[in-house]
Formats: C-alpha cells, sequence, structure tokens
C-alpha cells in the first residue's frame, strides 16, 4: 500500500472517485486506480434495481451509494474502513447540505481516521501539472467547463451542456432504429452464425435469461459499452467531409454487420455543431466550442489568458477520434488574437478516463498535504460543518 505519513505511521490514503457512469478506487501514490466498475453493475450486491448510476454530488438514494462503498470495501480494497484515510471527489457544484451529510456518513458510519473532498476540476489540473487553467470535462452526462485558478474552482465561470456520451449513444440508437437495426444485448445471445454483410442476423436466444431488472437491461444494451463499440470504435471528428470519410467495419452483437462511412462523422459533430441535429433544432444547448468560450468570457478578465493557455481535456468521451484537433481548430478560430491558445490532452486513455482519481492519488501523498486531512478529532469537535471550513 501506498499513502503518506499520517498520525506519524505510514497508512493508506484511499482515494474514491464516482461518477455518473462508473466508480473508481484505489490507494494514494498508485499510478492507476485498483478498481474501475460500472455503477450499474449487478456485482453491486443490495443495490435495488441494479442502480440508476449518480455522482456523489447529486445523491439521492444513500442506501444505493453505501451500496458502492460497501462493494469496494469488502470486493475490491479488501481492508477495514477505519484503517484508511479517504479523498472523494466532488462535482464543482455540490450542495453544502450533500457535502455534510456525505461527511458525517464516512465518519459515522465507515468509522475513517480522516476525510478529505476535492473538486473533480481541482483534481484534473493537479493530475496535468497545473494550478490554473480551463478544465472541460465530457464525460457520460455532461460536457463541463470549469475555471481553475490557483486550486480553486471559479464557480461563476462553470458552464453545463448535456451533449456528451450518452447524447452519442442516443444517435447512434436512432441511426439503428432508422436502419432497422435490432439491439440486443449479449446476455441474451446463446449463439450466432456468421453471415454476409448487410444480410439479416441469424442468432439463437439463450432458454433460460436471467432475472435483470428495467434498468439493467438498458444498460446492457447501452452500446458504449460494448466491447470495440460502434461508438467508440466508428465515431471520428477527423477534419474531412462526410463524403471522403472512409468507411470501418463494425459487428453487432447478434451478428449482424455492415460498413460505415458518413455516418461516422455526422454523429459526433453534434456535440460541437447541435444545429443540424435532427430534434433539436431550435434548442439552445451550447457546443463544446461555444461551453469553453462562455466559460472563459465570464471570469475577470485579468485570468482569461491563464485560461486560454491551459485548456485541459479530459473525460472518456473526448477519447472519440479526432475530438481534440476539432476542439482546437473551433477554438482557434474564437479565441481573441491577443490571446495564447493551448489544448492539454493526455495521449493516454487511462490518464483521460482517470484524471481526477489520478490528482487525487499525487494529492493525497504529498507529504505537505497531510495537515489538510478532517481528521476524526476535528469531526468530532466541530461537528460535520468543518468540510466547509477544510474543504473549499
Amino acid at each position: 500500500m501506498s499513502g503518506g505519513v499520517y498520525g506519524g505511521d505510514e497508512v493508506g490514503a484511499l482515494v474514491f472517485d464516482i461518477g455518473s457512469f462508473s466508480v473508481r478506487a484505489g490507494y494514494a501514490g498508485e499510478d492507476c486506480p485498483k478498481v474501475s466498475l460500472p455503477a450499474h453493475s449487478p456485482q453491486i450486491l443490495g443495490a435495488p434495481d441494479s442502480l440508476p448510476g449518480f455522482p456523489v454530488t447529486q445523491v439521492e438514494d444513500w442506501e444505493c451509494f453505501r451500496a458502492i462503498l460497501d462493494h469496494t470495501y469488502s470486493k475490491h480494497v479488501k481492508s477495514e474502513p477505519n484503517l484508511h484515510p479517504v479523498l472523494m471527489s466532488e462535482a464543482p457544484w455540490n450542495t453544502r447540505a450533500k457535502r455534510e451529510k456525505l461527511t458525517e456518513l464516512m465518519f459515522e458510519q465507515y468509522n475513517i481516521p480522516a476525510f478529505f473532498l476535492c473538486k473533480t476540476a481541482v483534481l484534473t489540473a493537479f493530475a496535468n501539472g497545473r494550478s490554473t487553467g480551463l478544465v472541460l470535462d465530457s464525460g457520460a452526462t455532461h460536457t463541463t467547463a470549469i475555471p481553475v485558478h490557483d486550486g480553486y474552482v471559479l464557480q461563476q465561470g462553470i458552464v453545463k451542456s448535456p451533449l456528451a456520451g450518452d447524447f452519442i449513444s442516443m444517435q447512434c440508437r436512432e441511426l439503428f432504429q432508422e436502419m432497422a437495426i435490432d439491439i440486443i444485448p449479449p446476455y441474451m445471445i446463446a449463439a450466432k452464425e456468421p453471415v454476409r454483410e448487410g444480410a439479416p442476423p441469424n442468432w439463437k436466444k439463450k432458454e433460460k435469461l436471467p432475472q435483470v431488472s428495467k434498468s439493467w437491461h438498458n444498460y446492457m444494451c447501452n452500446v458504449r459499452r460494448w466491447q470495440g463499440s460502434p461508438k467508440a470504435k466508428s465515431c471520428s471528428l477527423a477534419g474531412r467531409v462526410a463524403a471522403q470519410m472512409p468507411t470501418v467495419h463494425y459487428e453487432m452483437p447478434n451478428g449482424y454487420n455492415t460498413d460505415y462511412g458518413a455516418e461516422r462523422l455526422r454523429i459526433p459533430e453534434g456535440l460541437f455543431d447541435p444545429s443540424n441535429v435532427k430534434g433539436l433544432s431550435g434548442n439552445t444547448m451550447l457546443g463544446v466550442g461555444h461551453v469553453v468560450t462562455t466559460s472563459i468570457g465570464m471570469c475577470d478578465i485579468d485570468i482569461r489568458p491563464g485560461l486560454y493557455g491551459s485548456v485541459i481535456v479530459t473525460g472518456g468521451n473526448t477519447l472519440l477520434q479526432g475530438f481534440t484537433d476539432r476542439l482546437n481548430r473551433e477554438l482557434s478560430q474564437k479565441t481573441p488574437p491577443s490571446m495564447r491558445l493551448k489544448l492539454i490532452a493526455s495521449n493516454s486513455t487511462m490518464e483521460r478516463k482517470f484524471s481526477p482519481w489520478i490528482g487525487g492519488s499525487i494529492l493525497a501523498s504529498l507529504g505537505t498535504f497531510q495537515q489538510m486531512w478532517i481528521s476524526k478529532q476535528e469531526y468530532e469537535e466541530g461537528g460535520k460543518q468543518c468540510v466547509e471550513r477544510k474543504c473549499p
């Protein structure tokens, strides 16, 4: 186990980053999380309806949240909670009431020795070696621009758009409906036979299907989670016209297979220009480039150069082929001539997907951070309100 010195003893602090699509947890000082699993996973025992999925800031069902923690501790950390300080990420718009309830939960129910809450954008900036920058995070449910200055989130500059991973998945599903392609989740398929391209699939349904909830079935139908999914493999934002897009072959779980060409550009392009997306005409949702420029424009003019000079790209959705090139091209046209634009986007898939966790791993293992923890004693003396004072 890695970690810093707490109370004179070498301990392994734990870092939790719980998002709307997945749960990441592991020991501070490590390069990557010990575990990354879907928040919807049926492995998380005791969770009703297979968990709807939620980030810490939007927890409404605390029983589900506790199921996530219990599963992570018992099946992956395999250690008692009272042995490890916990650093947990939180979205910048988390409410005071939920921050306090989370603090109370960790100390009272899990009896941890120390706790700290840190904004995801700040952790992402740390992971990329910055204390100031504009963090563009495009994940499952939202694309968000969050300005960070000297390690603090500038709340007035936060801009959110629902155009993100789930939007792309929805566009893929609508394309399949137009093409009359059935989406059959892998868990329902007993066997399949090879078929020629474009031919109807030849597959056999399992005789005994497991009893699953509706939310779990929908999750299994999500094209995002399939190995080599059509979203990840076929969608592209390369700078070329749709007619010139090279085709990519993809086979569905039930054996249906075909080539995709212009669709590879049309679907993800909606992230940047939603005006041409069917059903979104006249909508006021901002594309990715506008999210960035709107956020920076809402910040003090004196710090804008530092934000344009460190646009940090993170989140699994940004791993779409050509995403950063497309963003760089658009921002270059929108950036004032007096500003120097620099995009910071790790080439590592792991670092792009896990950057808040990695930032937490770095932070919680620093010797200079050890005085920042909310200790059990401080909690007992000051109550749950101490999180507002200790964790800005």
